[in-house]
């Protein structure tokens, strides 16, 4: 699904809920409830969006990228574990959207320049891309939805629950990429030079902006505060250092209009008496098995229609803290079977076929339908144990 589509998808999906309003199947009071839910999720959208795509101008992941090379004195292995690092720390604090888009031509780059096969790297981003986005409330637009459900908000109260299993996904996509890819993770290589930036300044401005925001994001603040101030500060720079990059293209319009028409049909389906259909087939708050149960609807959902409106579709369910973190490590974690599971996989896509890299979707596929059920069930043993 490209630019044009998800616009297209997200205007159908605004007049389906428009529709909704002048029939009376959801209540104006709903939609005013919607939009002051989601207005903050999608302001921390915009501005990260644009902290992460002025941070790429810059150079900060190609030289970050290029410094990890150097840090693995030639090892391939060790190379592709700092990978695996950068992978996971972009997806936590920049979201999933950052690492598939941004940080896969750079790896592929990297792997390249230094004469190593580019798949091995492609598929770390895009798998950790989905199952890394378990870390922090900010790593995936799912999770910001999650968050005003807990008893306690906040990101220490999403951590406390969500951090053993985002562990254990890490963990296990990590040992399953290294398995698939064994062949090629091994030996050692020439490093290539760290890319020369040409704006110093821009560079290490840039750096500083984003290693500040890590912190403020967890800081307690709503995310879209400190994104927000973070997008300013950079916006003012390249105001100054290079204001050709300044271009409406930096905003999500397209994923914009598309979130903002999925989250309203999806209330009107809601108010149709969706949440009962649902409640049999998650279940319902018991015994752990029904924490898998719970994880395994929301797998199958999100390879079916995508991971969003899946956890759209899931949360009335959800009813226990436990049975709302099963809920987001399936639709995070399992959305690696189709390729419209998750829009960060499209994208991802899209950035491997624009650098010559081709993956033919089959082979995604079939190593998905191997990896998905086998993270997701390891992921939900910790909310079983607690």
């Amino acid at each position: 699904m490209d630019a044009v589509k998800l616009a297209i998808a997200g205007a159908a999906l605004l007049l389906v809920a428009a529709g909704a309003v002048v029939f009376g199947v959801l209540p104006s009071d709903d939609l005013i409830g919607i939009a002051e839910r989601v207005a903050p999720i999608l302001a921390f959208v915009v501005a990260v969006t644009i902290v992460a795509e002025l941070a790429a101008k810059a150079g900060v992941f190609d030289v970050a990228a290029g410094w990890l090379a150097r840090a693995s004195r030639g090892r391939t292995t060790l190379l592709w574990l700092l990978v695996v690092a950068l992978a996971v720390v972009a997806t936590a604090f920049l979201s999933l959207d950052t690492t598939a888009v941004l940080l896969t031509p750079v790896v592929v780059a990297v792997a390249r320049a230094n004469g190593l096969p580019p798949l091995p790297f492609a598929f770390t981003t895009v798998w950790l891309a989905n199952t890394a986005s378990l870390v922090l409330p900010v790593s995936n637009l799912t999770n910001l939805l999650a968050l005003g459900r807990l008893p306690e908000g906040g990101p220490l109260a999403f951590v406390a629950l969500m951090g053993p299993s985002a562990a254990v996904a890490i963990l296990a996509t990590v040992a399953l990429l290294f398995v698939i890819h064994r062949r090629s993770l091994v030996g050692r290589f020439d490093p290539a030079p760290v890319p020369r930036v040409i704006d110093r300044v821009q560079l290490v401005a840039a750096s500083v902006v984003v290693i500040a925001l890590m912190p403020a994001l967890v800081s307690g603040l709503e995310p879209w505060i400190p994104a927000t101030i973070a997008a300013i500060l950079l916006v003012g720079l390249f105001a100054w250092r290079s204001p050709r990059a300044l271009t409406a293209r930096l905003v999500p319009w397209q994923l914009l209009v598309f979130a903002a028409g999925l989250f309203t049909a999806m209330a009107a389906l809601e108010s149709l008496g969706s949440a009962a259909v649902v409640s049999v087939i998650a279940g319902e708050p018991g015994g752990p098995l029904e924490l898998w149960r719970m994880a395994g609807t929301a797998l199958v959902a999100a390879n079916t229609v995508d991971n969003l409106p899946a956890y759209l579709l899931l949360e009335s369910a959800a009813g226990t803290p436990e049975r709302l973190g099963a809920l987001l490590v399936g639709v995070n974690a399992g959305p690696l079977i189709t390729p419209w599971a998750s829009l960060a996989t499209l994208l991802w896509h899209e950035r491997l076929h624009a650098v010559g890299v081709d993956v033919p979707w089959r082979r995604f596929i079939l190593w998905g339908l191997i990896a998905a059920p086998l993270i997701v069930g390891l992921s939900v043993l910790p909310l079983a144990l607690r």
